[in-house]
């Protein structure tokens, strides 16, 4: 939910190292062409209004609460706000809708525009979107797979960063010891523990029906 896994910000928050670091929000979005054809959509959830940004050939930024379209056009000033969506994109909607609202949901079929993403945050990326659904990972865990045992700091931080939240599932990725982290969404760390429980429920890791998250 570090992050569906940001809502309004980032799933796991951190500080920008400088004021210029960051225009609206302290995610790191894609370095696209400044002529690159964007759109965006704004649109309601259990926790609030989220928003997507995205050309052609993927989501450029996912918006968690509260997406307004005036964040939207500060966040993407080029981006056209549009009401008709595309296939991928009515499935992204429909995908981050649902989860929000309760259910478990496979989001790793949605295309992610990550030009100008460092390296290695796009591994990072790749790696917390294979984690799946009902099982999470610390970030020792993840600079481990990565060959870079040392790097659990920087892992954290690239997740913090996430700009794709939930579609890159920051909320299945824990600190040292599996606890869970600082939580932007609304309901905080609890919300995180609730996705997670909904996961493992709807993956046959516990009995129970799915419950909302509120």
């Amino acid at each position: 939910m570090a992050c569906l896994a940001t809502i309004s910000r980032p799933c796991c928050k951190r500080r920008p190292s400088t004021v210029s670091d960051f225009v609206d929000d302290p995610e790191i979005d894609p370095v696209l062409p400044p002529d690159e054809p964007l759109w965006s959509h704004s649109f309601d959830t259990a926790l609030g209004r989220c928003g997507l940004v995205w050309s052609e050939r993927g989501i450029v930024a996912s918006l968690l609460p509260d997406a307004t379209p005036a964040r939207l056009k500060r966040r993407h000033p080029t981006a056209q706000p549009v009401t008709e969506l595309p296939a991928h994109i009515a499935h992204a909607v429909d995908g981050i809708r649902a989860l929000l609202g309760g259910e478990a949901r496979d989001l790793t079929d949605i295309p992610l525009d990550e030009r100008g993403i460092p390296e290695f945050r796009r591994q990072v990326h790749a790696l917390t979107r294979a984690i799946p659904p009902g099982q999470t990972r610390t970030y020792g865990e993840i600079a481990a797979a990565l060959g870079q045992p040392g790097a659990a700091r920087a892992v954290g931080r690239a997740e913090g960063d996430n700009p794709f939240p939930p579609i890159v599932p920051c909320h299945r990725v824990m600190g040292a010891g599996g606890e869970p982290t600082g939580f932007s969404a609304p309901g905080g760390v609890e919300t995180k523990r609730r996705m997670l429980l909904i996961e493992a429920r709807a993956a046959g890791q516990l009995a129970g029906d799915q419950q909302p998250l509120f």
